[in-house]
């Protein structure tokens, strides 16, 4: 699992993302990158990286569901997630 102090940094970074979402577009729109490069750091998007949602684990993160891969196969094997089931052959 992730330190705690990791997982909040990335929270407080999505809501400054949709915080400045609309400001940014218009700004971007008009041209005016003087104004743009005044908004904070953590305002873009591109500063963003998917995490768990459960663990805060950065890798083998599976977009579709949200989770990392260690917490998708352990989640499926219990049954949690709908229409997922272990393949065998």
């Amino acid at each position: 699992m992730a330190r705690k102090s990791i997982i909040a940094r990335e929270r407080k970074r999505e809501r400054m993302v949709a915080k400045y979402a609309e400001k940014r577009k218009q700004l971007k729109e008009a041209g005016n990158y003087d104004e743009l490069d005044k908004l904070p750091r953590n305002s873009n998007p591109i500063r963003l990286h998917n995490r768990c949602k459960l663990t805060g684990r950065p890798k083998g993160y599976m977009r579709d569901f949200g989770i990392c891969r260690v917490m998708f196969r352990k989640m499926a094997l219990d049954g949690k997630i709908p229409g997922i089931t272990k393949s065998s052959w």
